[in-house]
Parts: C-alpha cells; structure tokens; sequence
C-alpha cells in the first residue's frame, strides 16, 4: 500500500497482485529483430504515461475487466508487445515473442479524483501510487533485458472515476506507436471485431545500410566542448515542475517575434524554454549547448514506412549548437531559429547516417552535457483516448529528466486550450528559471 499526505490530503492506493496479461489467442512464437533505431542506448528505458478519466454520470463500467480484456485482444495484433528482449552479438537487441504476457495490476484509491484537482498535471504529486513501480532485483540486473515490455495499472477512485499508469519500453515503440496500440485497444473495448489499422512489424526498413557509413554531422551524439568546468545541471537536487502555455502565454511570445514566416507553437515554446533554462543554469558563456528536436520520420520519402501502421521507434532527434553566451544574450527570435536549424537537418540520408552510426559507434547514448531535447506529441491524440469514457482529463508523460522534455496537451480549469510541459531542473537554478519564464512573458521587446 501506498501512502501520499500532500496538502492534506490523506491518500492511498491499495493494489492487487500483479498478473501477466498474455495474448487472447494463440499467437506466433518467433524471434524478431528491433531496427537500428529501435535499439539505441538513448532509448533503453521506460517511458511513463498516465491517463485520467472521469466517472460517466448515472452510469457505472468496470473500468479494470474492460481494459484488461481489451489488452489480451489487442495483444493478438501485437503480439511481440507480449514477449522479452535479449542481446545478441554487438547488443544488438532482439525480441523473443514467446506470449509471456505484459504485467497488469489492479488498483483502488481512497478518494475521488476531484480531490486531486490539478495535481493530476506534471508534476503530479501521486505518481508513484498510480503507477507500478518497476525495479531490478539487483544494480547489476536491467529493467529492459527479460522483463515485461508494458506495465499497466488501472486505479479506480471511489467516486467511479480512474487513471490508467502505463510504462512502456521505449526500444518497442515511440509515442506513435504506443498510440496506434492504446487506439487498438480502445476499438476492441468498444466492440470492433477486427482493428482498423492492422500493426506492421518491418523493423528492418530502419536498420543499418550495409556497410554502414556515416555520412552527415550528427550533433546530438558527438561530445563537442573541451571545457572541464563543472556541469550545473549535474546537481543531484533535481526538481520537476511544468510550465503551462496557453493562448495568452503563446500571445506574448508570439508578440516578440516578427518574420515573414511566423514560428510555430512548438518553435515558440521550445526557444522560450531553452533560453530561460539555460540562464538558470548559469554555463559558461564559452560552453557548447545543444538543442535537439526529436522527430517522427515516417513521412519522409525514400524510406517506404508504412506510415498509419508501423510502430516501432521512426524519429531521430538532430541537434543545432550555440555558445552560451551568445544564446542567452541574444534576443528570442535567434534561439527560435536555432530550433528551426536543428529541424531542417532532417531528411532521408540524415536518417540513414543515424542508423548506420549506431552499428559502427557501438549503440551510443545522445550527449547530455548542455543538451536539451524535446518530444512534441501534441499531435498524437493523447488527450482524446477514449476507452469508453469519453476524452481523457489529461493524457501525456507525467515526467521529464534533466535532458528531455515531452509536450503534452491540456485544457486548464479556465477552459483554456494549451500545452503543459515538465521540466527537471537542479534547485538551485528553479526559482531563476521562474524569473526568467515571467520576464520573458511579461518584458518589452527591447529586453528580450
């Protein structure tokens, strides 16, 4: 049982056994090659996801058979979801697809969720209470080899309502993939007898050319300062907050950028951040610092995906570099074009490079020195899940670390349509980066 006393609120979560949910119906037992984008040492690790539903007035559902029986169909489709990873030669990661199951817990809450108000947003106090808490049985041991590839808890709260905390393994699949199977389960839980996008495998149309060659300058993995001056954002006392743009905070910014092009929202809020993030830390003004914009790749042309069903990892994330001095003394519209520089990298050979990198670099992990990477999955239908219960009152990453931040949508209690974003920050440099953010939402334009 789980304990939380956060403004007085006295809350707790009572779990069931953990069970594995393996698919419905017999399904192939084979070996399956991850892509070489899959298997990335930057993608080794578990990507939390929560989703909050209100109860349906006068009407009650099992919230927990639903999705449970939901899951077992929805895992005949997507059957090496329900299978175990191993290493093979050069870590190359494969997926044994032997039904095992994925690990499902059942959950009850002592509260209703209006208690929780907006403490359901990142940084939301209760998440390790509604979601299961995954650890190796030793240091030595990894959360990714031989584990459950997915673990779901569905908690119910006394008022009808519930959450649903998943952990999924990113090597599997990144945010759209994970979409294309949580909508899976939504159409069998409504009754569909087939889906409507069938899953596609074909892991190989990312993998490694042969031979490999690296072709294109790849930033995001290359070590590009000398400096030994010591890293701020290293500071142990990391604290998660989120930072809430709505039409008015957008407005603001947008008010202080003026091209021909207008810069997006997301161009907007990434500049914003970076440049307030990166005065809290307080670099050297000669230190290297990186931006790096994780991208979905499946409509680029030449690499034939299969673009509405193919959910395995297609994004790459290509870095654009500035010092810190120029950076943070520059105004707002430079650090919008650094974000824009790292996104126009992006094409068909730049992908290529980066698969082939992996084989010849050994898999290696992004640079985390001075990096800030951003996922954007605004777009991917999080905030609409319906299991049954009509639209989510929020669904996204409840989490980010000191390098990467997700980008979920929100509507707040003003009706306000936006974006929320975590943010890792060390505490020394939190109420700095507060400072910043309010100047930069507030100040004439001659001050930014």
């Amino acid at each position: 049982m789980a304990l939380s006393n956060i403004n007085n609120l006295i809350f707790t979560v009572k779990r069931s056994e953990p069970e594995l949910v393996a698919p419905e119906k017999p399904t192939p037992h084979e070996i399956k090659q991850l892509s070489d984008i899959d298997d990335q040492e930057g993608a080794r690790f578990l990507v939390p996801v929560i989703f909050f539903y209100s109860p349906i007035p006068g009407k009650y559902i099992e919230p927990v058979k639903s999705i449970r029986e939901g899951l077992a169909k929805a895992l005949v489709y997507y059957y090496p979801l329900a299978g175990r990873l191993f290493e093979g030669p050069n870590r190359k990661l494969m997926v044994n697809c032997n039904g095992e199951g994925v690990l499902f817990i059942e959950a009850d809450a002592n509260v209703k969720l209006e208690e929780l108000g907006d403490k359901i947003l990142p940084p939301c106090p209760y998440t390790e209470e509604l979601q299961w808490r995954v650890q190796p049985d030793s240091e030595s041991e990894s959360i990714i080899i031989g584990c459950p590839l997915l673990y779901f808890q569905v908690t119910r709260f006394t008022c009808g309502g519930f959450s649903l905390g998943i952990q999924v393994n990113h090597t599997m699949m990144d945010a759209y993939g994970l979409m294309l199977f949580l909508n899976a389960i939504s159409e069998l839980v409504k009754g569909a007898s087939s889906l409507s996008i069938p899953p596609v495998w074909q892991r190989e149309l990312l993998s490694a050319r042969s031979p490999p060659r690296i072709t294109c300058i790849h930033n995001e993995f290359c070590a590009l300062s000398n400096n030994e001056s010591p890293i701020n954002h290293a500071d142990g006392n990391l604290i998660l907050t989120s930072v809430f743009f709505g039409p008015k905070e957008i407005q603001s910014l947008r008010n202080h950028v003026h091209q021909i092009s207008p810069p997006s929202t997301f161009e907007l809020i990434t500049a914003c951040l970076l440049k307030c993030r990166t005065i809290a830390l307080e670099p050297n003004p000669n230190e290297t610092i990186l931006v790096s914009v994780i991208t979905n790749v499946r409509h680029k042309k030449g690499l034939d995906l299969p673009i509405s069903a193919y959910y395995g990892n297609a994004f790459v994330y290509p870095a654009s570099v500035s010092t810190a001095g120029i950076l943070c003394g520059s105004p707002l519209i430079y650090v919008v074009d650094l974000v824009r520089r790292a996104k126009s990298q992006l094409g068909e050979e730049y992908i290529r490079s980066v698969a082939d990198l992996m084989v010849i670099r050994g898999r290696p992990k992004y640079v985390t020195r001075w990096n800030y990477i951003v996922s954007d999955i605004t777009r991917l239908g999080f905030d609409e899940l319906d299991l049954g219960w009509g639209k989510p009152l929020y669904g996204g990453v409840l989490s980010a670390s000191s390098v990467i931040s997700f980008y979920s949508r929100f509507k707040n209690g003003e009706g306000e349509d936006g974006v929320v974003v975590p943010i890792c920050l060390p505490s020394f440099a939190l109420e700095k980066f507060q400072c910043e953010l309010k100047k930069m939402l507030s100040e004439p334009i001659s001050k930014l």
